[in-house]
């Protein structure tokens, strides 16, 4: 790179001492890398770009549970039937997308470096209300190109290290597009086959899930938006596709073994094969 005309020299964006934000850093430095700075024509885009639903999360004894299935949709069109929608944050929170596929996946990389740009400079991770407070602002950014069609909606889940009580310490965040964040209760779901997995999950959830626990009826309440939502993906053991699940806890995220998730979906098959009513 080049700067004050001389080459070799970075821009004085890259040598000034300012926020510990890596977004708010981009948007002085080169702000055309922001997904939400980038101008478009008019128009609504929503018909053309692949959108990604479903994504479940809920709080279980040990922190929290989510989960997500893997079919992308352009209208009437299956885009993708393996998308993985469910990524760790960092250490000890997950994020979730629903919307516009392929902005959603951009701002979880963003995020993800959003997180580790803070630690590294201010020395600490930023509390889990913190990082909900930074996704928020990221997806206000972003409303512009929502209001033309590529509007992401993200859930965030995390085990929160300030609570000493550790079966009170898992949290989840939902949003709107222009960057409202609500702290639910005990579950969420978003993107278009959450009504369904929602009402699945108001049936069977209680308080005190084990990770275990959590982790079949995550599965159940994703097979059941697919059964009542075209745009959600079921369990595929013709294609051996399942849904991503993670899971955040005291010892930090990690992601269930496929093998484990692959099991709990034919057992939940099984079961709705001989009572498809559940």
């Amino acid at each position: 790179m080049t700067g004050e005309g001389f080459p070799g020299k970075l821009p004085n964006a890259y040598m000034t001492a300012g926020t510990s934000s890596f977004s708010e850093f981009l948007m002085q430095a080169a702000p055309n890398l922001l997904p939400g700075r980038r101008p478009l024509p008019p128009g609504d885009y929503a018909q053309i770009s692949a959108h990604a639903t479903t994504i479940v999360a809920m709080k279980t004894a040990e922190g929290v549970v989510m989960a997500g299935d893997r079919r992308a949709t352009m209208g009437n069109y299956i885009s993708s039937r393996d998308i993985e929608k469910v990524f760790p944050a960092d250490g000890h929170s997950l994020v979730g997308i629903a919307g516009t596929a392929g902005i959603g996946l951009e701002l979880v990389k963003l995020y993800q470096v959003e997180l580790e740009h803070y630690e590294k400079i201010e020395g600490e991770s930023l509390t889990l209300n913190g990082k909900a407070n930074r996704l928020a602002t990221m997806l206000r950014g972003n409303l512009g190109i929502a209001l033309q069609g590529l509007a992401v909606v993200p859930l965030l889940a995390g085990y929160d290290e300030d609570v000493a009580d550790s079966s009170r310490a898992g949290k989840i965040y939902s949003f709107d597009v222009v960057g409202g964040i609500y702290e639910e209760r005990d579950f969420d779901s978003i993107g278009s086959g959450s009504i369904f997995a929602k009402n699945a999950l108001k049936k069977r959830f209680r308080r005190g899930l084990s990770s275990d626990e959590a982790v079949r009826l995550a599965v159940e309440s994703l097979y059941d938006a697919a059964d009542d939502d075209s745009a959600t993906g079921g369990p595929d053991p013709t294609r051996d596709l399942y849904p991503v699940v993670m899971t955040a806890t005291a010892d930090g995220t990690a992601r269930v073994d496929e093998a484990v998730v692959a099991d709990t979906a034919r057992e939940v098959i099984a079961a709705r094969t001989e009572n498809p009513y559940g």
